[in-house]
């Protein structure tokens, strides 16, 4: 059916699952016999025989190579390397490991021409829904973890870390500023293309029979990050303050640690524990900044983070240090949590005021790219 417009694009990617491939097309032609489907391979720059293999599949099946000679953005750029080339009506994606039943395809895809739902998942623990026997105690909590992280914007879904699901082209067309990171592209696109309903469709999740596993703790960081950034676009009031918060409250803990050994073994001292003390804190928001800039850059308006970084620190740490000053200075003997508390309190303030309205923008993204996404 050459001549036929595409109703159904299949999006696979793929990174050396040369061995797995021939048996996942095979399958999927068995599941749209008898309709008009593309298969869209979208390959890593693979080490193994994916090429040749591709080439051989596609002199029988409507198979389609894209190799990303320079990927990025791991499994879900590949992805969307896929997604933006597909010209069905319907968009699939599923793995090349042979984990996701093609079978379930049709099921999918009924679900969207009945209008049921605006996407379509397959879902491993709805009734019906299964994993294979080699699931550990351990996957399983990991795996209940993360969607519980994920539920605040995804409400009652119960597999949204599934990376096999279906919809339709138009409502992918309509996602808002994609910047997926790591393995859960599905989730992204819930958030980011404003699905309404989603219909979980049971499947078996299976044991990996070739290749090797992808999923590591990198990708488990990444998953945190990549929830960051979906809780900065749901929520873009709300998350940046707890952030905010969780941050502060973080490097207080440790000025406090600080300062309180510093008080026990100079308990007369005023002003230099305090200054110790508020480095610490420095050094902790260090660390959250650095996972800030590197997840963020792309959307930060200011091109020298650290250069802001390091200005905002030095005047948060003067006005602290002074503040300790003003205190020493003016009462005889200040109670050990007032001469903490509030220097910490004023630097905090300067920190709020020279990060929000002058550099960093604590809301995680700036009011500019809010606005486009409103229209």
């Amino acid at each position: 059916m050459p001549n036929q417009p595409v109703e159904i694009s299949v999006v696979v990617p793929a990174l050396n699952e040369a061995v797995n491939l021939p048996h996942l097309v095979r399958r999927i032609d068995g599941a749209l016999s008898g309709r008009s489907y593309e298969i869209l391979i979208v390959d890593d720059a693979s080490r193994d025989d994916t090429v040749p293999v591709c080439a051989a599949l596609a002199k029988q099946y409507p198979v389609q190579l894209h190799v990303r000679e320079r990927p990025t953005a791991g499994l879900s750029g590949a992805v969307l390397h896929g997604m933006e080339r597909a010209t069905g009506e319907f968009i699939a994606v599923m793995d090349a490991d042979l984990q996701h039943p093609p079978e379930k395809l049709p099921e999918l895809i009924r679900a969207l021409i009945s209008d049921e739902c605006d996407f379509a998942l397959g879902s491993r623990y709805v009734a019906g829904g299964s994993t294979g026997s080699g699931w550990t105690l351990f996957r399983r909590l990991n795996s209940w973890v993360a969607t519980v992280l994920a539920r605040p914007f995804t409400g009652r879904v119960s597999d949204p870390m599934s990376g096999f699901f279906a919809l339709r082209r138009s409502t992918y067309e309509g996602a808002q500023r994609l910047t997926p990171l790591g393995y859960k592209i599905g989730l992204e696109l819930i958030c980011k293309c404003r699905v309404k309903q989603v219909k979980e469709i049971p499947i078996h999740f299976a044991e990996r029979t070739a290749g090797e596993s992808k999923l590591s703790m990198k990708q488990q960081f990444k998953y945190l990050e990549h929830l960051s950034r979906l809780y900065d676009f749901c929520f873009p009031r709300i998350s940046p303050m707890l952030k905010f918060a969780l941050v502060t409250g973080a490097s207080w803990l440790v000025g406090f640690a600080i300062f309180t050994m510093m008080m026990t073994t100079r308990p007369q001292a005023a002003v230099a524990p305090v200054s110790v003390a508020y480095l610490g804190a420095i050094a902790v928001t260090m660390i959250f900044h650095t996972r800030y800039v590197r997840t963020q850059r792309e959307f930060l308006v200011r091109k020298h983070p650290w250069t802001d970084f390091l200005f905002s620190s030095l005047a948060e740490w003067s006005a602290c240090s002074l503040a300790a000053v003003y205190i020493g200075s003016r009462v005889l003997h200040p109670y050990p949590l007032e001469l903490f508390m509030i220097p910490f309190s004023v630097a905090m303030a300067v920190r709020y005021i020279l990060r929000k309205e002058f550099l960093l923008d604590i809301r995680g993204l700036r009011s500019d790219v809010r606005m486009q996404e409103m229209q």
